[in-house]
């Protein structure tokens, strides 16, 4: 059976990357955008991953570009911002689609694997959450509107097992 350690991305600085990388570590994976109502949800996650870190958790991000264009500038722009604006030190990654026929892989297996609202499988906006266990399966999936810190408690469950 296929787990997120299956996938590799590339960094946001453009350095190829096996998620296996991650194995044994509990990772929330989020797509991102710099221009949208949700983006100050990064002072959540850089709080959670800095709270959290040490027991074995990553924030993975992955910027995107597909819900009104909120996400225009290219990786060294968003890195910039990301790290002036909000201190992120957690792993970014380049920018990539999440829905449609160039979705990126890791996207179509967290989708499939964790479905949203009335079992629908793409992705509604920005800041979607996946939560995924230290074996690379997926635990749950939260919507946009989800805080960061309202994830405290499965990320806890998630490390104590």
């Amino acid at each position: 059976m296929t787990s997120v350690h299956d996938y590799s991305a590339q960094l946001i600085n453009g350095q190829e990357q096996s998620l296996e990388a991650h194995k044994g570590k509990v990772l929330l994976i989020v797509n991102v955008a710099s221009k949208c109502g949700y983006t100050p949800q990064y002072e959540g996650l850089e709080a959670l991953y800095r709270q959290y870190k040490d027991q074995g958790f990553e924030v993975l991000g992955f910027p995107c570009n597909q819900f009104l264009s909120q996400e225009p500038g290219d990786e060294q722009q968003i890195a910039q911002f990301c790290s002036t604006t909000y201190d992120v030190t957690f792993p970014m990654y380049r920018k990539i689609d999440v829905n449609g026929d160039n979705a990126h892989p890791l996207y179509r297996h967290l989708k499939s694997e964790a479905k949203g609202i009335l079992g629908s499988e793409a992705i509604k906006w920005n800041f979607t959450k996946f939560l995924v266990g230290r074996d690379g399966k997926v635990i749950e999936r939260y919507a946009t509107a989800t805080k960061p810190e309202e994830l405290k408690a499965d990320i806890e469950k998630a490390l104590a097992q």
